[in-house]
C-alpha cells in the first residue's frame, strides 16, 4: 500500500485526549500527525459537558491527574494565540486568549447532600480530597442559596469545589488540535498497526495509505479496545453509555456545576445496571445540562424514555423551577469505562512503540491536559510528572495471568 506520510509520532483519536496529546507532543519537539476516522471531536467528546472536575474524585491517582490537568487547563486558558490559530482571518489581527475562544469557564462546583448521612459522607470525602490538594468549602444548609439562590429547600448542606471548571469541549479539541500544529488526517480509518521484524511499532495502516512513524498513541476513547487489538494486545475498554437533556437558554439561573453527593458513588460504581443521578449545570452559552446516567449497552444509540425521565426528575428535585422550563433536545454519548475506572496511559511493554492514552471514562474532557503532558513526556523519555504505575496499559493482562 501507498506510503501517505511520515512523522515522529501518529496519535489516533481527534477527541479531547487525542488533540490534548498532538499539542504536547508537538510541544515537545515532535512532528506528529493526528488520525481519526471521523472528524475533530466526531466521538465522545462531541457528546460531552466539558467537565473539568476534582470535586467526583477520591484521594488517589485519578485525582493527582485531575490537579495537574486543572493546572494545565488554567494555563491554557490564559495563552493568547494568534487569529490564524483560532481560525479566523489573519488580516483581523485580532489576539485572543484560548480560554475566551473555547469558553473556559472556572465557575466551581457544589456538591448537595438530602440529608445527615448524605452530607457525614461528603464531609469525610472533602476531608481525603484536601489532603491530596483540592479546595473543598463547607457549606451550611442556610448557605446553600448565597452560592444557588433556586436550589430547593430542606437540603442538608454542602460542599463547594471552586476548582472546578467547565468548557466547551467541541472548540476545546479543535482549537489544542490546531494549536499544535499536527498533520490533521479525519475521516480516515486505522484498519492495522504496522510492526517491523522486531516486533516495534512502525505506523499505522489506513483505509487510505499508511502513515509511518515510530511511536503510536492510542487516543481513541471508547474504541481504544479496538485499537489495541490492531496491535495484537488486550484493552478491555467498554462503552458506557449517557444521556444529557438541553434546555432553553437560561442565562446565570443556575451559577455552578451542581450535583448530589450520589453521583460521585454513581461513577465508581461497576454496575452494568442503569443508574442515574441529578445533575446540573449552566452554560456560557445559556441552555442548562442535565444529567447524569450510566449504562453499559453496548453501543445501542436508541433514544430512552424512561432515562430522560429519570433526569428530569432528578433535575427538579434540585431546582424546582426547571419544572415548567423546556427542554429543547436529548443527546447520548459513550464514556470509555475500564473495570478499575482508571485510563491506561504510557506505553506499552507488550508492543514497544505503542503507548495508550485511552480509558477516561467520563472524566477525558478534563483529564485531556494531564493525559497529553504526561504522555509527551512519556515519548520523549523524560520522567512523567505523575507515577505511570497506576495507569499502566498491562495491568488487565497481569490480573488475567493471576
Amino acid at each position: 500500500m501507498t506510503n501517505g506520510s511520515s512523522g515522529d509520532v501518529v496519535v489516533v483519536g481527534a477527541g479531547m485526549v487525542g488533540a490534548a496529546c498532538a499539542l504536547y507532543a508537538a510541544r515537545a519537539g515532535l512532528d506528529v500527525i493526528l488520525v481519526d476516522r471521523g472528524p475533530v471531536a466526531g466521538g465522545t467528546t462531541g457528546a460531552g459537558e466539558g467537565n473539568l472536575l476534582v470535586s467526583d474524585k477520591a484521594p488517589g491517582p485519578e485525582l493527582r491527574l485531575a490537579l495537574l490537568s486543572g493546572r494545565l487547563w488554567r494555563e491554557l486558558a490564559e495563552e493568547v494565540s494568534s487569529a490564524e490559530e483560532l481560525g479566523r482571518a489573519e488580516s483581523l489581527g485580532v489576539p485572543e486568549e484560548l480560554g475566551t475562544a473555547f469558553e473556559y469557564e472556572p465557575k466551581g462546583g457544589l456538591v448537595v447532600a438530602s440529608g445527615p448521612a448524605e452530607l457525614a459522607a461528603l464531609t469525610g470525602l472533602a476531608a481525603g480530597q484536601r489532603a491530596a490538594g483540592v479546595t473543598a468549602v463547607p457549606v451550611g444548609a442556610s448557605e446553600l442559596h448565597d452560592l444557588e439562590p433556586y436550589l430547593a429547600p430542606g437540603l442538608a448542606g454542602g460542599m463547594h469545589y471552586p476548582q472546578d471548571a467547565q468548557v466547551m469541549p467541541t472548540l476545546a479539541a479543535a482549537h489544542l488540535a490546531r494549536a499544535s500544529g499536527a498533520r490533521l488526517e479525519t475521516g480516515r480509518t486505522v484498519t492495522g498497526v504496522l510492526r517491523g521484524p522486531d516486533g516495534a511499532v512502525r505506523g499505522v495502516r489506513t483505509d487510505r495509505g499508511d502513515l509511518l512513524a515510530p511511536a503510536v498513541v492510542n487516543a481513541a476513547g471508547t474504541w481504544g479496545g479496538e485499537i489495541a487489538a490492531l496491535a495484537g494486545v488486550r484493552l478491555p475498554v467498554l462503552p458506557r453509555r449517557g444521556f444529557v437533556l438541553v434546555t432553553e437558554p437560561l442565562p446565570r439561573r443556575v451559577r455552578h456545576k451542581v450535583f448530589a453527593a450520589d453521583y460521585v458513588a454513581d461513577v465508581a460504581s461497576d454496575s452494568a445496571a442503569l443508574q442515574t443521578s441529578p445533575v446540573v449545570e449552566g452554560t456560557a452559552a445559556g441552555p442548562v445540562l442535565i444529567g447524569a446516567s450510566r449504562e453499559r449497552v453496548g453501543f445501542d444509540r436508541s433514544f430512552s424514555l424512561p432515562v430522560v425521565r429519570a433526569l428530569a426528575a432528578g433535575a427538579t428535585r434540585l431546582f424546582p423551577f426547571l419544572a415548567d422550563v423546556r427542554a429543547l433536545r436529548t443527546y447520548l454519548g459513550f464514556r470509555p469505562y475500564l473495570p478499575d475506572h482508571l485510563p491506561a496511559l504510557g506505553p506499552d511493554p507488550r508492543v514497544p512503540g505503542l503507548f495508550h492514552a485511552c480509558g477516561h471514562e467520563g472524566a477525558g474532557i478534563g483529564l485531556a491536559t494531564g493525559t497529553g503532558l504526561l504522555i509527551a513526556q512519556a515519548l520523549t523519555g523524560r520522567t512523567p510528572e505523575l507515577d505511570l504505575f497506576p495507569f499502566r496499559p498491562e495491568r488487565f493482562a497481569e490480573e488475567a495471568a493471576e
